[in-house]
Protein backbone atom coordinates (compact mmCIF):
# COMPACT_ATOMS: atom_id res chain seq x y z
CA UNK A 1 0.00 0.00 0.00
CA UNK A 2 1.12 3.89 -0.45
CA UNK A 3 0.93 4.96 2.59
CA UNK A 4 2.01 8.52 1.50
CA UNK A 5 -1.63 8.84 0.18
CA UNK A 6 -3.08 6.93 2.62
CA UNK A 7 -5.42 9.87 3.96
CA UNK A 8 -6.54 10.81 0.26
CA UNK A 9 -7.77 7.87 0.46
CA UNK A 10 -9.16 6.55 3.39
CA UNK A 11 -12.15 6.60 4.23
CA UNK A 12 -13.93 6.44 1.15
CA UNK A 13 -16.77 8.33 0.28
CA UNK A 14 -19.18 6.14 2.04
CA UNK A 15 -17.36 6.37 4.95
CA UNK A 16 -15.36 2.75 4.28
CA UNK A 17 -12.30 1.85 5.99
CA UNK A 18 -11.57 -1.09 3.63
CA UNK A 19 -14.46 -3.30 4.76
CA UNK A 20 -14.77 -1.41 8.02
CA UNK A 21 -16.53 1.96 8.99
CA UNK A 22 -19.47 3.03 7.21
CA UNK A 23 -22.87 4.98 8.43
CA UNK A 24 -25.37 2.20 9.66
CA UNK A 25 -28.07 4.76 10.63
CA UNK A 26 -31.88 4.68 10.97
CA UNK A 27 -33.49 6.83 7.44
CA UNK A 28 -34.44 9.48 9.30
CA UNK A 29 -30.69 10.32 10.99
CA UNK A 30 -29.46 9.87 7.06
CA UNK A 31 -29.82 13.65 6.07
CA UNK A 32 -28.76 14.74 9.22
CA UNK A 33 -25.57 12.92 8.84
CA UNK A 34 -25.30 14.05 5.35
CA UNK A 35 -25.78 17.67 6.77
CA UNK A 36 -22.51 16.88 9.16
CA UNK A 37 -20.49 15.31 6.59
CA UNK A 38 -21.17 18.21 3.83
CA UNK A 39 -20.56 21.41 6.80
CA UNK A 40 -17.29 19.52 7.57
CA UNK A 41 -16.06 18.78 4.08
CA UNK A 42 -16.99 22.46 3.50
CA UNK A 43 -14.79 23.99 6.40
CA UNK A 44 -12.02 21.97 6.41
CA UNK A 45 -11.13 23.40 2.89
CA UNK A 46 -11.86 26.87 4.59
CA UNK A 47 -8.58 28.63 5.51
CA UNK A 48 -10.85 30.64 7.98
CA UNK A 49 -11.50 27.55 9.65
CA UNK A 50 -8.10 26.22 10.36
CA UNK A 51 -7.02 29.51 11.09
CA UNK A 52 -9.41 30.06 13.70
CA UNK A 53 -8.71 26.18 14.94
CA UNK A 54 -4.95 27.22 15.01
CA UNK A 55 -5.54 30.08 16.93
CA UNK A 56 -7.48 28.12 19.35
CA UNK A 57 -5.48 25.47 19.51
CA UNK A 58 -2.34 28.15 20.19
CA UNK A 59 -4.15 30.43 22.78
CA UNK A 60 -6.79 28.85 24.98
CA UNK A 61 -5.74 24.93 24.46
CA UNK A 62 -1.59 25.90 24.94
CA UNK A 63 -0.47 23.96 22.27
CA UNK A 64 2.13 22.22 21.18
CA UNK A 65 2.50 20.38 24.31
CA UNK A 66 6.05 18.98 24.40
CA UNK A 67 7.99 15.76 23.76
CA UNK A 68 9.63 14.93 27.26
CA UNK A 69 12.31 12.23 28.05
CA UNK A 70 11.77 9.72 30.71
CA UNK A 71 15.05 9.68 31.78
CA UNK A 72 14.58 8.07 35.41
CA UNK A 73 12.22 5.52 34.02
CA UNK A 74 13.95 3.88 31.37
CA UNK A 75 16.61 3.39 33.54
CA UNK A 76 14.25 0.93 35.55
CA UNK A 77 15.21 -2.44 33.97
CA UNK A 78 19.02 -1.89 33.20
CA UNK A 79 17.94 -1.05 29.73
CA UNK A 80 19.72 1.22 27.37
CA UNK A 81 16.18 1.53 25.77
CA UNK A 82 14.96 5.34 25.77
CA UNK A 83 10.65 5.93 26.88
CA UNK A 84 9.89 9.69 25.89
CA UNK A 85 6.55 11.14 26.23
CA UNK A 86 4.14 13.28 24.14
CA UNK A 87 2.46 14.85 27.29
CA UNK A 88 -1.39 15.43 26.30
CA UNK A 89 -1.73 15.22 29.99
CA UNK A 90 -0.50 18.96 29.10
CA UNK A 91 -3.41 20.35 26.69
CA UNK A 92 -6.21 22.67 28.23
CA UNK A 93 -8.41 19.98 30.43
CA UNK A 94 -5.92 17.87 30.93
CA UNK A 95 -6.16 15.39 27.78
CA UNK A 96 -6.10 15.05 23.90
CA UNK A 97 -9.94 15.03 23.88
CA UNK A 98 -10.40 19.01 23.82
CA UNK A 99 -8.37 18.65 20.07
CA UNK A 100 -11.71 17.38 18.40
CA UNK A 101 -14.07 19.14 20.80
CA UNK A 102 -12.78 22.40 19.84
CA UNK A 103 -13.08 21.42 16.40
CA UNK A 104 -16.55 20.27 16.96
CA UNK A 105 -17.78 22.78 18.50
CA UNK A 106 -16.52 25.64 16.21
CA UNK A 107 -18.44 23.23 13.19
CA UNK A 108 -21.63 23.55 15.44
CA UNK A 109 -21.47 27.42 15.28
CA UNK A 110 -21.01 27.28 11.18
CA UNK A 111 -23.95 24.84 10.89
CA UNK A 112 -25.87 27.29 13.02
CA UNK A 113 -26.94 24.62 15.71
CA UNK A 114 -27.59 25.30 19.63
CA UNK A 115 -26.75 22.64 21.45
CA UNK A 116 -23.80 19.86 21.62
CA UNK A 117 -24.45 16.70 22.99
CA UNK A 118 -21.71 13.72 23.84
CA UNK A 119 -21.27 10.68 25.98
CA UNK A 120 -18.37 10.36 28.34
CA UNK A 121 -16.43 7.65 30.15
CA UNK A 122 -13.76 8.85 32.57
CA UNK A 123 -14.99 12.01 31.67
CA UNK A 124 -12.01 13.60 29.78
CA UNK A 125 -14.45 14.03 26.46
CA UNK A 126 -17.27 15.37 28.97
CA UNK A 127 -15.39 17.77 30.23
CA UNK A 128 -13.46 19.18 27.28
CA UNK A 129 -17.27 19.32 25.16
CA UNK A 130 -18.49 21.26 28.29
CA UNK A 131 -15.25 23.37 27.97
CA UNK A 132 -16.17 23.35 24.07
CA UNK A 133 -19.77 24.65 24.94
CA UNK A 134 -18.25 27.34 27.22
CA UNK A 135 -16.24 29.30 24.88
CA UNK A 136 -19.05 28.77 21.70
CA UNK A 137 -21.84 29.62 23.87
CA UNK A 138 -23.84 26.17 23.46
CA UNK A 139 -25.54 24.39 25.55
CA UNK A 140 -24.40 21.18 25.99
CA UNK A 141 -25.72 18.03 28.10
CA UNK A 142 -23.75 14.64 28.34
CA UNK A 143 -24.50 11.23 29.02
CA UNK A 144 -22.72 9.41 31.23
CA UNK A 145 -23.10 5.80 32.57
CA UNK A 146 -23.97 5.48 36.77
CA UNK A 147 -20.59 3.61 37.68
CA UNK A 148 -18.30 6.10 36.19
CA UNK A 149 -20.52 8.89 37.46
CA UNK A 150 -19.42 7.49 40.54
CA UNK A 151 -15.85 6.41 39.85
CA UNK A 152 -15.05 10.28 38.65
CA UNK A 153 -16.43 12.58 40.22
CA UNK A 154 -14.14 15.09 40.27
CA UNK A 155 -14.58 15.36 36.32
CA UNK A 156 -18.42 15.15 36.61
CA UNK A 157 -18.05 18.10 39.18
CA UNK A 158 -16.05 20.23 36.71
CA UNK A 159 -18.99 20.44 33.93
CA UNK A 160 -21.30 21.04 36.20
CA UNK A 161 -19.36 24.00 36.99
CA UNK A 162 -18.82 24.83 33.23
CA UNK A 163 -22.67 25.16 33.09
CA UNK A 164 -23.33 21.66 31.24
CA UNK A 165 -26.10 18.81 32.31
CA UNK A 166 -24.63 15.69 33.27
CA UNK A 167 -27.49 12.54 33.20
CA UNK A 168 -26.81 9.94 35.03
CA UNK A 169 -27.35 6.42 33.04
CA UNK A 170 -28.68 3.67 35.33
CA UNK A 171 -29.17 0.88 32.72
CA UNK A 172 -27.52 -2.37 31.38
CA UNK A 173 -23.92 -2.27 33.08
CA UNK A 174 -24.12 1.77 33.20
CA UNK A 175 -21.34 2.33 31.75
CA UNK A 176 -19.44 3.89 28.54
CA UNK A 177 -22.14 1.29 26.07
CA UNK A 178 -24.95 2.65 28.07
CA UNK A 179 -23.83 6.43 27.73
CA UNK A 180 -23.47 5.92 23.64
CA UNK A 181 -27.11 4.75 23.91
CA UNK A 182 -28.24 7.31 25.57
CA UNK A 183 -26.72 10.00 23.47
CA UNK A 184 -27.77 8.29 20.42
CA UNK A 185 -31.32 8.70 21.24
CA UNK A 186 -31.25 12.10 22.48
CA UNK A 187 -29.67 12.92 19.03
CA UNK A 188 -32.58 10.59 17.53
CA UNK A 189 -35.22 13.06 18.81
CA UNK A 190 -33.40 16.71 18.47
CA UNK A 191 -30.83 16.41 15.46
CA UNK A 192 -32.45 19.23 14.26
CA UNK A 193 -30.77 21.85 16.28
CA UNK A 194 -28.16 19.54 18.10
CA UNK A 195 -24.64 18.09 17.13
CA UNK A 196 -23.80 14.62 18.85
CA UNK A 197 -19.94 14.80 19.22
CA UNK A 198 -18.93 11.77 19.16
CA UNK A 199 -16.34 11.03 21.85
CA UNK A 200 -14.12 8.73 19.82
CA UNK A 201 -12.88 7.99 16.49
CA UNK A 202 -16.21 5.73 16.32
CA UNK A 203 -19.66 5.97 15.29
CA UNK A 204 -21.31 6.74 12.14
CA UNK A 205 -19.56 8.36 9.07
CA UNK A 206 -18.41 11.30 9.17
CA UNK A 207 -17.27 10.86 12.78
CA UNK A 208 -14.25 8.30 12.48
CA UNK A 209 -12.54 10.89 9.74
CA UNK A 210 -13.68 14.16 11.66
CA UNK A 211 -12.04 12.97 14.81
CA UNK A 212 -9.33 11.78 13.41
CA UNK A 213 -8.50 14.54 11.13
CA UNK A 214 -9.12 16.96 14.52
CA UNK A 215 -6.39 14.55 16.55
CA UNK A 216 -3.68 14.59 13.77
CA UNK A 217 -1.94 17.37 15.24
CA UNK A 218 -0.80 14.99 18.26
CA UNK A 219 1.01 12.93 16.06
CA UNK A 220 2.25 15.93 13.93
CA UNK A 221 4.00 17.59 16.59
CA UNK A 222 5.34 14.82 18.24
CA UNK A 223 7.25 13.81 14.87
CA UNK A 224 8.72 16.87 14.41
CA UNK A 225 9.56 17.27 17.99
CA UNK A 226 11.27 14.15 18.21
CA UNK A 227 13.29 14.59 14.86
CA UNK A 228 14.28 18.32 16.40
CA UNK A 229 15.61 16.59 19.63
CA UNK A 230 17.18 13.58 18.47
CA UNK A 231 17.90 14.14 14.76
CA UNK A 232 15.88 10.45 14.28
CA UNK A 233 12.42 8.94 14.87
CA UNK A 234 11.76 6.30 17.03
CA UNK A 235 12.03 3.09 16.89
CA UNK A 236 8.11 2.34 18.71
CA UNK A 237 5.35 4.40 18.58
CA UNK A 238 2.54 3.36 20.92
CA UNK A 239 -1.21 4.69 22.53
CA UNK A 240 -3.68 3.38 24.12
CA UNK A 241 -6.78 2.09 22.46
CA UNK A 242 -10.73 2.09 23.78
CA UNK A 243 -12.62 3.74 20.71
CA UNK A 244 -9.50 4.63 19.73
CA UNK A 245 -8.98 8.69 19.48
CA UNK A 246 -5.69 9.64 20.50
CA UNK A 247 -3.86 6.49 18.79
CA UNK A 248 -5.17 7.46 15.85
CA UNK A 249 -4.47 10.88 15.60
CA UNK A 250 -0.97 9.53 17.55
CA UNK A 251 0.04 7.07 14.61
CA UNK A 252 -0.91 8.23 11.61
CA UNK A 253 2.02 11.32 11.23
CA UNK A 254 4.06 8.14 11.51
CA UNK A 255 1.98 5.45 8.92
CA UNK A 256 4.52 6.80 5.99
CA UNK A 257 8.16 6.10 8.52
CA UNK A 258 9.99 2.70 9.01
CA UNK A 259 8.35 3.09 12.98
CA UNK A 260 6.77 -0.14 14.55
CA UNK A 261 3.53 1.50 15.77
CA UNK A 262 1.32 -0.86 18.49
CA UNK A 263 -2.14 -0.02 20.20
CA UNK A 264 -2.46 -1.28 23.27
CA UNK A 265 -5.92 -2.41 24.67
CA UNK A 266 -7.02 -3.20 28.47
CA UNK A 267 -6.65 -7.25 29.42
CA UNK A 268 -8.67 -5.91 32.93
CA UNK A 269 -8.85 -8.57 35.20
CA UNK A 270 -8.14 -11.22 32.72
CA UNK A 271 -8.95 -13.15 29.55
CA UNK A 272 -12.58 -14.21 29.95
CA UNK A 273 -15.75 -12.55 28.86
CA UNK A 274 -16.43 -9.82 31.09
CA UNK A 275 -13.23 -9.18 32.19
CA UNK A 276 -11.87 -6.68 29.42
CA UNK A 277 -12.61 -4.84 26.71
CA UNK A 278 -9.48 -5.99 24.60
CA UNK A 279 -11.44 -5.37 21.46
CA UNK A 280 -9.17 -5.79 18.77
CA UNK A 281 -7.50 -9.09 20.56
CA UNK A 282 -10.58 -11.25 21.20
CA UNK A 283 -13.39 -9.72 18.92
CA UNK A 284 -14.61 -10.10 15.89
CA UNK A 285 -16.46 -8.04 12.77
CA UNK A 286 -19.88 -6.49 14.33
CA UNK A 287 -22.04 -3.37 13.49
CA UNK A 288 -23.04 -1.28 16.63
CA UNK A 289 -23.29 2.17 17.10
CA UNK A 290 -23.61 2.81 13.55
CA UNK A 291 -20.43 1.55 12.21
CA UNK A 292 -19.04 -1.81 11.17
CA UNK A 293 -15.51 -2.90 13.07
CA UNK A 294 -14.12 -5.71 15.49
CA UNK A 295 -16.19 -6.10 18.65
CA UNK A 296 -16.80 -7.99 21.65
CA UNK A 297 -19.97 -10.60 21.78
CA UNK A 298 -21.94 -12.52 23.33
CA UNK A 299 -23.11 -15.84 22.59
CA UNK A 300 -26.31 -13.79 21.29
CA UNK A 301 -24.08 -11.86 19.16
CA UNK A 302 -24.97 -8.99 21.05
CA UNK A 303 -21.92 -6.33 22.41
CA UNK A 304 -20.58 -8.21 25.69
CA UNK A 305 -20.09 -6.81 28.65
CA UNK A 306 -16.52 -5.16 29.48
CA UNK A 307 -14.16 -4.16 31.89
CA UNK A 308 -11.50 -2.55 32.50
CA UNK A 309 -9.99 -0.33 35.67
CA UNK A 310 -10.01 2.96 33.11
CA UNK A 311 -13.17 4.24 32.42
CA UNK A 312 -12.65 5.36 28.76
CA UNK A 313 -11.42 2.04 27.47
CA UNK A 314 -14.43 -0.07 28.84
CA UNK A 315 -16.09 -0.04 25.41
CA UNK A 316 -16.68 -2.72 23.36
CA UNK A 317 -16.34 -1.63 20.03
CA UNK A 318 -13.21 0.06 18.40
CA UNK A 319 -12.75 2.96 15.74
CA UNK A 320 -12.69 1.26 12.42
CA UNK A 321 -9.88 2.54 11.00
CA UNK A 322 -8.19 0.88 13.53
CA UNK A 323 -9.78 -2.65 12.32
CA UNK A 324 -8.40 -1.72 9.01
CA UNK A 325 -4.86 -0.98 9.86
CA UNK A 326 -4.95 -4.43 11.98
CA UNK A 327 -5.85 -6.14 8.60
CA UNK A 328 -3.48 -4.76 6.64
CA UNK A 329 -0.10 -4.90 8.97
CA UNK A 330 0.10 -1.64 9.72
CA UNK A 331 -0.36 -1.22 13.10
CA UNK A 332 -0.23 -3.76 15.99
CA UNK A 333 -2.27 -4.62 18.92
CA UNK A 334 -1.06 -6.05 22.33
CA UNK A 335 -2.47 -5.94 25.96
CA UNK A 336 -1.90 -4.11 29.48
CA UNK A 337 -4.24 -5.86 32.64
CA UNK A 338 -5.50 -3.81 35.30
CA UNK A 339 -2.40 -4.52 37.47
CA UNK A 340 0.13 -3.45 34.58
CA UNK A 341 -1.27 0.01 34.59
CA UNK A 342 -1.56 0.55 37.96
CA UNK A 343 2.13 -0.49 38.40
CA UNK A 344 2.87 1.94 35.38
CA UNK A 345 0.87 4.48 37.33
CA UNK A 346 2.81 4.41 40.35
CA UNK A 347 5.99 3.79 38.88
CA UNK A 348 5.24 7.21 36.43
CA UNK A 349 4.20 9.16 39.30
CA UNK A 350 7.47 8.51 41.53
CA UNK A 351 10.23 8.46 39.05
CA UNK A 352 9.15 11.37 36.95
CA UNK A 353 6.49 13.10 38.75
CA UNK A 354 3.95 12.97 36.14
CA UNK A 355 0.56 11.42 37.61
CA UNK A 356 -0.82 9.84 34.42
CA UNK A 357 -4.59 8.91 33.68
CA UNK A 358 -5.17 5.03 33.69
CA UNK A 359 -6.37 5.47 30.08
CA UNK A 360 -2.50 6.11 29.38
CA UNK A 361 -1.15 3.87 32.08
CA UNK A 362 -1.53 1.57 30.25
CA UNK A 363 0.30 2.50 27.13
CA UNK A 364 3.10 3.55 29.64
CA UNK A 365 2.92 -0.15 30.93
CA UNK A 366 3.61 -1.70 27.83
CA UNK A 367 6.38 0.67 26.81
CA UNK A 368 7.79 -0.29 30.22
CA UNK A 369 7.71 -3.95 29.06
CA UNK A 370 9.16 -3.24 25.80
CA UNK A 371 11.81 -1.12 26.78
CA UNK A 372 13.23 -4.13 28.51
CA UNK A 373 12.43 -7.14 25.61
CA UNK A 374 14.54 -4.47 23.32
CA UNK A 375 17.09 -3.63 25.37
CA UNK A 376 17.98 -0.82 23.34
CA UNK A 377 16.13 2.43 21.00
CA UNK A 378 13.60 4.14 21.88
CA UNK A 379 9.86 4.61 22.51
CA UNK A 380 7.52 7.40 21.97
CA UNK A 381 4.20 7.11 24.25
CA UNK A 382 1.09 9.00 23.72
CA UNK A 383 0.34 10.34 27.07
CA UNK A 384 -3.19 11.21 26.42
CA UNK A 385 -4.44 12.41 29.54
CA UNK A 386 -3.52 13.27 33.88
CA UNK A 387 -4.64 11.32 36.26
CA UNK A 388 -6.50 14.03 38.81
CA UNK A 389 -9.52 12.37 37.40
CA UNK A 390 -8.10 8.91 38.82
CA UNK A 391 -6.69 9.50 42.80
CA UNK A 392 -9.71 9.07 44.73
CA UNK A 393 -9.91 6.21 43.10
CA UNK A 394 -6.58 4.58 42.58
CA UNK A 395 -6.36 5.44 46.49
CA UNK A 396 -9.33 3.53 47.54
CA UNK A 397 -8.31 0.78 45.60
CA UNK A 398 -4.79 0.93 46.03
CA UNK A 399 -3.82 3.01 48.75
CA UNK A 400 -0.79 5.27 47.91
CA UNK A 401 1.22 2.03 45.97
CA UNK A 402 2.87 0.81 49.32
CA UNK A 403 2.38 -3.08 47.48
CA UNK A 404 4.60 -1.59 44.89
CA UNK A 405 8.27 -2.35 44.31
CA UNK A 406 9.81 0.84 43.61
Amino acid sequence: MDYATYLKNYPSKDGKFGKFGGAYLPPHLVPAMEEINDAYLTICQSSQFINELRRIRREFQGRPTPVYHCEKLSRLNDSKCQIYLKREDLNHTGAHKLNHCMGEGLLAKFMGKKRIIAETGAGQHGVALATAAAFFGLDCTIYMGAVDVAKQAPNVARMRVLGTKVVSVDRGQKTLKEAVDAAFEDYMENYKDTIYCIGSAVGPHPFPMMVRDFQYVVGQEAREQFLEMMGFLPDVVTACVGGGSNSIGMFLPFINDPVEIVGVEPLGRGKEMGEHAASMTYGEEGVMHGFDSIMLKDANGEPAPVYSIASGLDYPSVGPEHAFLREIGRVKYDVASDRDAIDAFFKLSRYEGIIPALESSHAVAYAIRRAKEMGQGSILVNLSGRGDKDIDYVIEKYGYGEEFKF
